[in-house]
């Protein structure tokens, strides 16, 4: 299964609430490298208001939130939602973890979730494997994310994970998506200097209208400089 692709599907077909990006295909993409810090919480070079850099400042204050082994299995989980390949790479190369601490520290509604998820987790791996998630083989590991991963297949006991799954994969793939790795992934451009044409000329027959000669030379004429 290709799971970058699925998770871009995912995100085409409607923005749910904990994913906030859109999603496109593009093929002609090349591999690009972040700093995992720049997503760690918003960018320290973004323009933005005083109380939101004194917001943001007071986040960073909290401390550390997860213990190393918590966020080994965040990083765990992460890489295997959104895996490194050969356009990109994975989520914690984009610093998804680092965003993860930074959102349950920003938004505490995640705290309980996530701690309880974690442990959760853990516990199933102690008796299946006497090992916990992060020590157990990535076989383990795949098998233990199998049994989660997919909300119409999982057995009613395993309710728990299924939610807990769902809300790191919508955090995943909101740290992802908003990073330069995943902005390029996806090949998200933001705002950028355009020339607009005119209605192409296709959409002015459909609903018979036309541009008149002076429309065209004060409107919609411009030289285009080669690029």
């Amino acid at each position: 299964m290709d799971r970058r692709k699925s998770i871009k599907a995912l995100l085409v077909g409607s923005v749910s609430a904990g994913v906030l990006v859109e999603a496109c295909k593009t093929d002609d993409k090349k591999p690009a490298e972040v700093k995992p810090a720049e997503t760690a919480g918003p960018a320290s070079t973004i323009n933005r208001m005083k109380e939101e850099a004194e917001h943001e400042k007071d986040v960073k204050a909290k401390g550390t939130f997860f213990t190393p082994e918590e966020m080994a299995s965040i990083t765990i989980l992460g890489d295997i939602i959104i895996p490194k390949d050969e356009i990109s790479g994975s989520a914690s190369d984009a610093g998804v973890p680092e965003f993860i601490e930074y959102i349950v520290k920003d938004m505490p509604k995640h705290q309980i979730p996530m701690l309880g998820g974690l442990r959760w987790l853990d516990i199933q791996c102690l008796k299946r494997y006497e090992k916990s998630f992060p020590a157990c083989s990535t076989q383990q590991q795949m098998e233990m994310v199998d049994e989660i991963a997919w909300p119409k297949k999982a057995r009613p006991e395993m309710a728990q994970g299924v939610t807990f799954f769902n809300l790191v994969r919508n955090l995943v793939s909101t740290g992802f998506y908003t990073s330069e790795i995943g902005r390029k992934d996806i090949g998200y451009m933001g705002n950028v200097p355009n020339q607009w044409n005119g209605v192409p000329d296709d959409v002015l027959k459909q609903y018979k209208m036309a541009y008149t000669e002076k429309e065209l030379k004060e409107c919609v004429s411009f030289d285009v400089k080669p690029s």
